[in-house]
């Protein structure tokens, strides 16, 4: 019974910030490398960033660059997404997904073991 349930999203504007966070259960947490993606409307899922399981690498976005940080707290099952200097084209539904892959492998991969639901996430102008 695996679940990843985002929260955190909603509405803000331009500039603003915003933290996402990921609960998971039914998997051994620890044992997984934890991502972000995110949809935009009538666009494809892209990946946004991912953390390896103890947290000692990131990977992200070019888009994303400085403005948005990924973490995780083993102790927790708690993945977040801390996102800055948010920009109207960050407007999307954002997905936490978990993988047995390494990290960097997550970057380049939309195969995912585990997909959370999403949780929206609008910027306005």
């Amino acid at each position: 019974q695996v679940q990843l349930v985002e929260s955190g999203g909603g509405l803000v504007q331009t500039g603003g910030s915003l933290r996402l966070s990921c609960a998971a259960s039914g998997f051994t947490f620890s044992s997984f490398s934890m991502g972000w993606f995110r949809q935009a409307p009538g666009k494809e899922r892209e990946f946004v960033a991912a953390i390896s399981w103890n947290g000692a690498n990131t990977y992200y976005a070019d888009s994303v660059k400085g403005r948005f940080t990924i973490s995780r707290d083993n102790a927790k099952d708690t993945v977040y997404l801390q996102m800055n200097s948010l920009k109207p084209e960050d407007t999307a539904v954002y997905y936490c997904a978990a993988d047995r892959k390494s990290a960097t492998m997550m970057a380049g991969s939309y195969g995912m073991d585990y997909w959370g639901k999403g949780t929206l996430v609008t910027v306005s102008s």
